[in-house]
């Protein structure tokens, strides 16, 4: 609405006060430690390479919330990323993206060379 005004308290407006309210908000968390959250951690995406018919780390540690970002490498040869319940497609570059927010270790393999001993790991905790 044009031309209408915020009522002031005190010499500050309303918007002013939410505002400051807002910010001494922001740093008593900031002054929180990180532990007193119950540890949670920022989420990040870390990288398994598919090349030389092979999940490059094989087992990866992550955080709960974390991604795992799966990247083709072997230009010219298939893989997937199969996991009970989901998987990527078969593709021959590119790159798939899951994210994990539950704990647990969960097993996945590339089912065109599973003979080969094309399987991985991902522990979340």
């Amino acid at each position: 609405m044009a031309g209408r005004r915020i009522p002031r308290r005190g010499g500050v407006s309303a918007a002013s006060a939410a505002a400051l309210g807002a910010l001494a908000a922001a740093g008593a968390f900031a002054a929180i430690p990180s532990g007193a959250l119950g540890g949670a951690h920022a989420a990040s995406v870390r990288a398994v390479t598919l090349s030389g018919v092979r999940f490059h780390p094989g087992t990866l540690n992550i955080g709960r919330g974390d991604s795992v970002r799966w990247l083709w490498r072997e230009r010219g040869t298939e893989h997937n990323v199969t996991f009970a319940g989901f998987h990527s497609r078969t593709q021959r570059s590119g790159s798939y993206t899951v994210r994990f927010t539950r704990r647990g270790t969960f097993n996945y393999r590339c089912t065109i060379h599973v003979r080969e001993g094309m399987r991985g790991r991902i522990v979340v905790h």
